[in-house]
C-alpha cells in the first residue's frame, strides 16, 4: 500500500466532483467509480449526498449493487455523507419499497428525517475524534440514525426538531471499524478533516 491510497466515488449519481477535490487535497488519488471494472482498483470508496433511491436503482442497473455489496463485506473502508449514509445502513424508514442498501453499518436510517429541501439548515456538531472546533455541518434533506447495533459508535448529534416537529438529540455521524458515515454534507463546507479522517481509516486498512 502507497502512502497515497486510491479511493472511489460512487459516480452514477450526487455530488461527485465536491468529494473528488477534498480526497485529494487530503493526498489520495480519487477516482469516479461507474463500472464494476473501476471499483476493482480502489483501496476505499465514498458514496456521496444525492438520491438515495436513484443511487439503489442505479447501482443495480449498472451492475454495481453486488460488487459494492461484496466488497464491503470483505471490509473495503467506505464514508457515506448524507444520502450514502442511507446506502450503508440495514434499515431504511420512509424509503422506497424496491430500494436497497449495502449494509454495512447496522444501523436503522430515516430518510428527510430532517425535512424537504426548503428545511435544509447550518449547525455546528461536534465530532468525536476530529480535533478544534465543531464542525459546521451543512444538512440538506438529511436523514438521521435512529438506532445502532451495539458495535457502532456514535461520533456526533444534534439537538434539532425534525420533520415531525419534535426537537430531541439526533444521531448525525456513526463509525463501526472501517465504516464511516454523516448524514450532513462536508465536502461542501471547505473543512477536510473527516475526508482527512477518512483517509487515514484506508491507509490503515491496508
Amino acid at each position: 500500500m502507497t502512502a497515497r491510497p486510491v479511493v472511489g466515488v460512487f459516480a452514477l449519481q450526487g455530488d461527485v466532483r465536491e468529494h473528488v477535490r477534498a480526497l485529494t487535497a487530503c493526498g489520495a488519488t480519487a477516482v469516479p467509480v461507474r463500472r464494476p471494472a473501476e471499483l476493482d482498483e480502489v483501496d476505499g470508496l465514498v458514496i456521496p449526498g444525492g438520491e438515495s433511491t436513484t443511487m439503489s436503482k442505479l447501482s443495480i442497473d449498472f451492475g454495481l449493487y453486488d460488487p459494492i455489496a461484496k466488497r464491503l463485506a470483505d471490509g473495503m473502508p467506505v464514508y457515506g455523507s448524507c444520502a450514502g449514509m442511507i446506502m450503508l445502513a440495514t434499515t431504511v424508514l420512509d424509503g422506497r419499497a424496491d430500494q436497497r442498501s449495502f449494509g454495512a453499518l447496522p444501523m436503522t436510517v430515516r430518510r428527510n428525517a430532517f425535512g424537504r429541501q426548503v428545511d435544509s439548515f447550518e449547525a455546528p456538531v461536534a465530532v468525536a475524534g476530529l480535533e478544534g472546533d465543531p464542525f459546521h455541518a451543512v444538512f440538506i434533506r438529511a436523514p438521521w440514525v435512529e438506532s445502532v447495533g451495539d458495535e457502532v459508535t456514535v461520533l456526533g448529534t444534534i439537538d434539532r426538531a425534525g420533520a415531525d416537529g419534535v426537537t430531541a438529540p439526533h444521531v448525525v455521524a456513526v463509525r463501526q471499524g472501517s465504516a464511516l458515515a454523516t448524514s450532513f454534507h462536508p465536502e461542501l463546507t471547505g473543512d477536510l478533516r473527516l475526508h482527512n479522517l477518512f483517509v487515514e481509516m484506508v491507509r490503515e486498512a491496508a
